[in-house]
């Protein structure tokens, strides 16, 4: 029987817990269909983040090793954010999670409706 530990010692749960937020993956698919993007392009793109949410989520993402953040010297300063070549590698999976989502997702919203909890 396969354990999955609650003590840090479960790669799974450790990656789902990064990628698995509200915003993570939409940050990387962003990054991947528009290339190398500054901070507020990424936030016009995906307006409904907040800038510190947005913040927040690139801190993450470049702890992760998924995005790299390159510092301009200019003034006044500029920051872009681009995907890295591991962060590359994850985009053919987060591709594959949304199509399943879209082929999936009328049967479920119909089964949360029928449970009564509607979408939204």
């Amino acid at each position: 029987m396969k354990n999955f530990h609650p003590t840090g010692n479960c790669p799974i749960r450790d990656i789902l817990c990064r990628l698995g937020d509200k915003w993570s993956m939409l940050v990387l698919i962003t990054l991947n269909a528009n290339g190398t993007m500054r901070f507020s392009d990424i936030q016009k793109t995906i307006s409904d983040i907040s800038q510190r949410m947005l913040t927040v989520t690139l801190r993450t993402l470049e702890t992760d090793g998924l995005v790299s953040r390159t510092v301009y010297a200019e003034v006044p300063p500029r920051v872009e954010y681009q995907l890295t070549e591991t962060g590359k590698t994850l985009i053919p999976h987060i591709e594959n999670l949304v199509g399943w989502a879209l082929e999936h997702m009328t049967v479920i919203f119909e089964s949360r409706e029928k449970a009564g909890q509607p979408c939204g």
